[in-house]
């Protein structure tokens, strides 16, 4: 009660980005997600200030930050100069922030601290919005808790479907068969594809990229969790150096794909084929069915470096084929698979197009890490 501290946070981000036609993984959004945040910090934080001219300040006030006239967004500047690197984020401000420093250096603030952005899994669930900050996990699955089974759908895509005529039994089949996934099924436009992407097939730094420029704006922090549903430990590596070099101050859970399926009983497996096998056995055997021609195969050595633009692209879209010999110098057979790629944008790219900086596909080298075997 001396420090009076609460946590005001946000959830169905990308309920919003939906609603305005705008994609997850695009500057538009990290630019909503900027201006959006900066407009709940104000509110909040002014509101405060004004509960403490009524109430008065929370005891433990004086020698704040709030009290020194250092707000949230003043505090990427010290973090910037205590660390001795650059933050790439801009400290632009579209609104009046001075009637806010003004309301607080006459009375003070209320809490202590204002704003955290907490996971909100379940209540965004009952709510019926997108959990947090984050991009829509699937489509369609089953959430499970101690209330019981809930089918959570998209309801937005359903509409998209609706308004183009393709809302039909077999799509709905296909939807359920690819896990929501709808990046693989032939009568879904482009554009739906574009707009209406798992959190899986966003690659990560966007999430990051938004969290950061959201970040300024929030005197606690927010959970934030990362997604990566390949295999790759220099990737994952890459992708939290990227969060340290964009100034977040913390990131939740990683969260991975799971390593199989359940057989789904509304789903004929005469018509699509079994659903729980693997999570890429079973896209390949969907692609086989729907493209029943042989794939290429690339023949990669070993120990070959490749430049870094194509090392980023081949990682993401090459599995090893099994029971394929090493020995000597053979070259490892490379099966070209369509599956769900992890599409990395040049922005983040390790070095620009061109540049003849090379590595292996993975820096690190465990003997007993089940990915580098």
């Amino acid at each position: 009660m001396r420090h009076r501290p609460v946590g005001l946070g946000v959830m169905g981000f990308h309920d919003a980005l939906y609603k305005q036609g705008i994609n997850f993984d695009t500057e538009e959004a990290v630019e909503f997600a900027d201006r959006a945040q900066e407009a709940v910090s104000y509110y909040a934080i002014l509101g405060s200030a004004l509960l403490a001219k009524e109430r008065g300040a929370y005891a433990s006030y004086k020698g704040s930050k709030w009290s020194r006239n250092i707000l949230p967004q003043d505090t990427l500047d010290i973090h910037e100069q205590e660390r001795g690197q650059e933050i790439p984020v801009p400290r632009t401000e579209s609104m009046d922030w001075s009637i806010v420093r003004n309301t607080i250096a006459e009375y003070g603030m209320r809490n202590s601290n204002c704003l955290a952005i907490a996971p909100t899994a379940t209540i965004s669930n009952i709510a019926g919005s997108i959990p947090s900050i984050e991009p829509i996990y699937k489509n369609i699955y089953v959430k499970s808790n101690q209330g019981g089974d809930f089918v959570i759908v998209n309801e937005y895509l359903v509409q998209a479907l609706k308004e183009k005529g393709l809302w039909t039994p077999q799509v709905l089949g296909l939807l359920k068969y690819h896990d929501g996934n709808i990046s693989q099924i032939a009568e879904i436009p482009q554009e739906l594809k574009d707009k209406f992407k798992e959190v899986f097939q966003i690659d990560p730094r966007w999430l990051i990229r938004a969290a950061a420029y959201r970040g300024k704006w929030i005197d606690q922090s927010q959970s934030l969790n990362i997604f990566y549903g390949g295999k790759s430990g220099k990737e994952i590596s890459d992708i939290y150096l990227y969060a340290w070099d964009m100034g977040l101050k913390t990131t939740y859970y990683l969260r991975t794909m799971a390593a199989s399926q359940v057989e789904k009983s509304t789903v004929s497996t005469s018509e699509f084929g079994n659903t729980h096998l693997r999570g890429s056995e079973a896209t390949a055997t969907a692609v086989a069915q729907e493209q029943p021609k042989a794939q290429p195969v690339v023949a990669v050595p070993q120990t070959e470096t490749v430049p870094v633009m194509a090392a980023v692209e081949l990682k993401e879209t090459l599995t090893v084929a099994d029971n394929t010999s090493t020995e000597g110098n053979d070259p490892v057979a490379v099966k070209v698979e369509p599956v769900m790629p992890l599409t990395v944008n040049p922005m983040f790219a390790a070095a620009p197009a061109g540049d003849e900086q090379t590595f292996k596909l993975c820096r690190l080298d465990e003997p007993d890490c089940e990915a580098c075997q």
